[in-house]
């Protein structure tokens, strides 16, 4: 099906005070995972998985420990979910989710970012019919088939599975995240899972040049700015 699903990833945490942002939003999402449910990973299979990407991402263990003990404590900051939607430059579809504490902040920001980027900032549902919501994991060996038997057989609705040089990715629906995950380790044991998340992928791409494709960097860039900004995706695709 040709997703390109790593085309919509874009670059962070290249410099010092870029990780100090990103194990600031690891930190937030794991306290919210922890509050919103116990701060035991394995009583908590959201914090769990938030857990393992967040090592993945090299966030130091110290960072990871701060947001479970702040959890375990009574009180603490009131964070709520809001997503935001809309056309960056070019007009490619861009989804914006965050964590925030101060709700008249991050929309100030966020627009903000679309003001000053040649973007529009939409209504809520303006482009999320343009993607889909789904768990995607990513992974090197096993076999397609291999794979879909595991999936069928843990009732686990399948989106799609790509294979490309030795490397499998399964598309499966949002809903399914920890029983595909679960199917998948039962199956193959020994396989790693280099990318295991709940995302929005676009149906189709943007393809972006010249000035688009610069204001596209330029609005990316400064979206990662943003504290409360945790995952954008979007249908741009810009020039190697």
């Amino acid at each position: 099906m040709g997703r390109s699903f790593e085309n919509r990833k874009h670059s962070i945490a290249k410099t010092a005070a870029q990780k100090s942002k990103l194990y600031s939003k690891y930190g937030k999402m794991l306290y919210v995972a922890a509050k919103n449910g116990v701060p035991d990973p394995e009583s908590n299979p959201t914090l769990k998985s938030l857990m393992e990407k967040a090592k993945r991402e090299q966030v130091p263990a110290h960072v990871i420990d701060k947001a479970l003990e702040k959890a375990k404590g009574a009180g603490g900051e009131d964070y709520s979910e809001s997503r935001y939607e809309g056309f960056g430059p070019g007009g490619c579809s861009v989804i914006v989710d965050c964590l925030t504490d101060n709700p008249n902040r991050t929309i100030t920001d966020v627009r903000n970012c679309f003001n000053k980027c040649g973007a529009k900032l939409g209504t809520s549902g303006s482009v999320s019919h343009l993607f889909d919501h789904l768990a995607v994991f990513s992974f090197k060996g096993g076999e397609q088939d291999q794979v879909l038997e595991a999936m069928l057989e843990a009732d686990v609705d399948v989106d799609d599975v790509e294979e490309e040089d030795g490397q499998l990715t399964v598309f499966t629906a949002a809903t399914d995240f920890f029983k595909a995950k679960q199917a998948l380790l039962e199956a193959m044991p020994d396989v790693e899972l280099e990318v295991q998340e709940i995302t929005f992928i676009a149906q189709a791409s943007t393809e972006l040049t010249g000035d688009d494709a610069k204001s596209f960097e330029k609005f990316l860039e400064m979206l990662d700015d943003c504290e409360d900004v945790q995952n954008v995706y979007h249908s741009a695709t810009l020039p190697e």
